[in-house]
């Protein structure tokens, strides 16, 4: 490896504090007097989600906050008053943001302002702003947003007065609401709950796993000549017997029967349309070869269901969940399919508002070009556990939207574009599967949701191995190797923890604007390049003297600790891991001297990562021992405090 030179160095010294803006978003010039409040669409939003924001009315106006902070360039834009209530709670939240310059709430004084049937504030004029110490303010009232009870704020007392007559609730000036106490949600929830996750899926295998005990009442070729005549025979709760061979034919289940697939029984469509369609609860598919699936992946029309078409996701619903599947089930709740083998050009499973349903042991090929096809399983608004199986090919191999609750664990999916793909989806748990070979990204979470769990993933060999968007998500225990960018950090409010990134061209990746993250107990081992953060304030991934390990950081040891802090976006720090001597060089008197100033000026390590207490082994041996890069790992120098100063 190259050993650096005297001259880069020296430029490595000199600091640029660069102030570039960021598109469509206000920066905050921290020297000038008091800022005036600015338009909400440029701010950083928190507070509520996509999907949530999606289905509001046109007439819905929440009440918002907007923060300047001193050290945050920009202003952080708060759905609802509690919401930054709790977040400057939060113990580093000055460390991260700086002290509040200015704090404007929503006025809905003269704006007429009523409650909807689910509490949301209606207005006939939009709310202005105020200064946050100037107002009165509404608790405890009828008023919510999506995410729960919020607060209402007015510039005139009588106004607020006359609205909590009405809508209940007590009255509040600033300084006291600030020791109001409200609930919420974050990343720890996330965290707690998957066992819950884990739990809840069992009982749906088990709810379902009753289906497979039912009695025989039909036999195809005994009872009745065709599958369908079988199935239009068959009394409720019984099973239908497939027994080996191949049927021409495109079904429907539309009764709570089992179909049950003896020897190799294949069901064959057409080329032209889904080949078995499930309008029932509690239906059954099992041990069963599909094929002869159409090829239609887009421009659905109509489902077999009635569906509200007034939706906000209407149209994009029956648009790609009215296309062709291997089995199509729609409102068919507690459904199961197990042992099922599906070939198809399409899609091999689509579900739509089918709660509690279970795939397991399915094994989908779908095209071997991975912009072929639409996805393995696409399930709509459907909170199912898919576990156990398997999806090769096809552009997405497991797509969930707006199906929270949704559990998928220890499959295998691999050659798609997209491997896991969430939308809209919160409070999911993705869990002990392995991805590989993906053009664009291995487990890829988008739209904002909120408290997804990723734990315990192997992915490799992908484009991008996993990209987290939204808040509160829980990421831990994951093997991410071999991508080109191991790890997308864009969700805000999150923990990463105990993750494996190693042998990435880039082991991890910043874009969330917001320093809300915690990061730590994680392994950083053999990436050309360990982190990098864009646009946007320093990052520190350290938690009091919890931090991560940094192959490279090989510093003087205190304890189990090394002494000095580490930057993976740093100009040296970041090739100590690839460079000869660089523990010698990091030991440099004047670099020393360098991470003590940067340490002290924020300023002067914005766009950057830092971890205050790195590691001197890693955090997360056994994880680490499944790949090639154990054996480079580093350790700090043992050397006495005395020799070092």
């Amino acid at each position: 490896m190259p050993v650096l030179s005297r001259n880069t160095i020296f430029l490595g010294l000199l600091v640029v504090v660069v102030l570039g803006g960021g598109v469509g978003l206000f920066a905050v010039d921290v020297g000038s007097t008091t800022p005036d409040p600015v338009a909400f669409d440029e701010t950083v939003p928190v507070g509520l989600t996509l999907e949530a924001e999606y289905a509001l009315g046109d007439d819905v106006a929440l009440p918002r906050t907007q923060v300047f902070y001193s050290q945050y360039r920009y202003v952080v834009g708060y759905y609802g008053v509690e919401t930054f209530v709790e977040d400057q709670r939060e113990p580093d939240h000055e460390q991260r943001f700086g002290h509040p310059l200015a704090v404007y709430v929503s006025d809905y004084s003269e704006t007429g302002i009523e409650l909807t049937e689910e509490g949301y504030p209606v207005t006939d004029r939009s709310p202005g702003w105020i200064e946050a110490q100037e107002a009165w303010y509404v608790v405890d009232s009828d008023a919510r947003t999506p995410a729960g009870d919020t607060v209402v704020s007015f510039a005139d007392r009588d106004e607020a007065a006359a609205f909590a007559e009405a809508h209940g609730g007590t009255l509040h000036a600033w300084d006291s609401l600030l020791e109001v106490p409200f609930e919420s949600d974050d990343a720890t929830v996330a965290r707690n709950r998957v066992d819950d996750r884990r739990d809840l899926a069992d009982e749906r295998v088990d709810a379902t796993a009753r289906l497979a005990e039912r009695p025989t009442s039909v036999v195809v070729g005994e009872d009745a000549d065709t599958v369908q005549a079988a199935i239009d025979d068959a009394p409720a709760n019984t099973t239908v017997v497939v027994p080996e061979g191949t049927y021409a034919e495109t079904i429907e289940i539309d009764r709570p029967i089992t179909l049950a697939g003896e020897g190799n029984a294949t069901i064959r469509g057409d080329g032209n349309g889904t080949v078995i369609t499930v309008t029932t609860d509690r239906a059954a598919i099992q041990g069963l070869d599909i094929e002869g699936v159409g090829n239609r992946t887009k421009g659905g029309e109509e489902l077999p269901v009635e569906m509200d078409d007034e939706a906000w996701d209407a149209t994009f619903t029956k648009y790609y969940a009215g296309t062709d599947a291997g089995i199509g089930a729609y409102t068919a709740e507690e459904l199961l399919v197990e042992d099922v083998r599906i070939d198809t050009p399409a899609s091999g499973i689509i579900t739509y508002e089918s709660t509690d349903a279970v795939i397991r042991n399915v094994t989908v090929r779908g095209p071997e070009d991975p912009s072929d096809g639409l996805a393995g399983m696409l399930l709509y608004h459907s909170p199912v556990v898919v576990e156990d199986s398997t999806v090769l090919g096809g552009r997405n191999g497991i797509y969930f939207f707006r199906s929270p609750t949704a559990v998928i664990r220890s499959n295998v999916v691999e050659g798609n574009q997209l491997g896991v793909h969430l939308m809209h989806t919160n409070d999911a748990l993705i869990a002990d599967n392995e991805l590989r070979g993906q053009q664009n990204a291995g487990i890829y979470i988008m739209t904002g949701p909120v408290r997804n769990a990723v734990v315990g993933n192997t992915v490799r060999d992908t484009a991008l191995a996993l990209s987290t968007g939204g808040s509160d998500t829980y990421v831990a225990s994951n093997l991410v190797a071999d991508s080109e960018l191991g790890l997308l950090v864009g969700s805000t409010a999150s923990i990463y923890e105990d993750n494996v990134i190693v042998g990435n061209d880039v082991g991890a990746e910043v874009s969330a604007m917001l320093p809300t993250n915690r990061v730590v107990g994680n392994d950083f081992v053999g990436n050309d390049a360990h982190a990098d953060a864009r646009s946007g304030p320093l990052r520190v991934w350290s938690d009091g003297d919890t931090g991560n390990y940094w192959q490279g950081s090989a510093t003087v040891a205190d304890g189990d600790r090394a002494d000095l802090s580490y930057s993976p976006t740093d100009a040296i720090d970041g090739r100590l891991h690839r460079t000869d001597g660089a523990p010698t060089l990091v030991r440099a008197p004047a670099l020393r001297a360098l991470a003590g100033l940067e340490g002290s000026v924020p300023g002067m390590r914005t766009g950057s990562i830092v971890d205050q207490a790195p590691t001197c082994e890693p955090n997360n041996p056994e994880l680490l021992d499944r790949t090639e890069w154990a054996e480079h790992a580093w350790t700090c120098y043992e050397t006495t405090r005395t020799t070092h100063d």
